[in-house]
């Protein structure tokens, strides 16, 4: 028996084996990216020193958590916190039903053609930069010379400071984040729409059933799964924060509301120098996004969903 299942085994790789050998690749990134740089976790409870290996430095004040100590007494951090949790939580009110909406939408389009049209127009901004669109943010919202405020100003009306103004800037921030990974977003859920049997419209339309009901008894109920799993993976992200969305439209004036903390880790770690205490944020930052996403998955679960795991 076991001869003839180390033959099985064999035979298996003898066909096999170059699929596992296009894991390398990937195995080896996440192994030198993600699980050997974990070593240097510890300079957040140590004094750090360029010359000195992370077992080598000496351990820091306060039982090692001096540094944490010290980015909670940290005004600066504690206004990033606050602005990362808003935006984030901002992002994941109205930027979540904003990809379902329009995957539901372009499922709901009769001309194939223009669905396809519709569906590579919508999926283009997800591929520019944060610095080129905050560049056509400058040409569109700028209070004197933006496309939309000369054509205010034209009309009558007062110009809207978009990029100037704390609140009026948070609504651009939300609105432009949407606008560029909406159309990317879509494409999970119109995959997952098509995986909704057939059938069941069939029936529901020879039951006289409109486009509406069939959207929320068929159409939702099959979403129901892919959108319990990305809530649950955007619960996770509610402490993460991107760099360069909010960096790149960020300005003096609206400081109080877009410093997040990726931006207070630029400032103080690269710039600043403080890599145990940017370290410590960091290692702070990540704790609460995992401890996000085990209730989010548990919570799911709970309710009688799959979750994640």
């Amino acid at each position: 028996m076991e001869i003839t299942n180390k033959r099985q085994s064999f035979r298996y790789m003898k066909r096999y084996w170059i699929l596992y050998a296009m894991l390398v690749l990937p195995i080896a990134f996440f192994l030198v990216f993600r699980y050997i740089p974990m070593a240097y976790i510890q300079i957040a409870f140590k004094n750090y020193s360029i010359v000195k290996s992370p077992s080598e430095m000496e351990w820091a004040g306060k039982n090692g958590f001096e540094y944490f100590i010290k980015a909670f007494s940290n005004r600066d951090f504690l206004y990033s916190l606050r602005n990362t949790i808003g935006l984030n939580f901002l992002d994941l009110l109205f930027g979540f039903p904003a990809p379902i909406i329009l995957a539901i939408l372009l499922n709901e389009l009769a001309f194939k053609r223009f669905k396809r049209f519709t569906q590579t127009i919508v999926y283009m901004p997800h591929f520019l930069s944060w610095i080129i669109i905050s560049g056509m943010a400058l040409q569109l919202f700028a209070p004197t010379t933006g496309l939309i405020n000369i054509v205010l100003n034209k009309m009558g009306f007062a110009s809207i400071p978009f990029l100037n103004e704390p609140s009026y800037w948070v609504v651009t921030y939300i609105l432009l984040g949407i606008w560029q990974s909406c159309g990317w977003n879509t494409i999970i859920y119109l995959a997952a729409i098509t995986g909704i049997n057939p059938e069941l419209y069939e029936a529901s339309s020879v039951d006289g059933a409109s486009r509406l009901r069939n959207i929320w008894h068929i159409t939702l109920p099959g979403l129901r799964p892919t959108i319990i799993v990305m809530l649950i993976l955007s619960l996770g992200r509610i402490l993460g924060s991107e760099f360069d969305r909010p960096y790149a439209l960020s300005n003096k004036l609206v400081s109080e509301v877009s410093n997040v903390i990726s931006i207070f880790v630029y400032n103080n770690g690269i710039r600043g120098l403080q890599f145990s205490l940017t370290t410590a944020v960091g290692l702070f930052q990540s704790v609460v996004c995992v401890i996000f996403l085990f209730a989010a998955n548990a919570l799911a679960k709970k309710f009688g969903e799959r979750g994640i795991w």
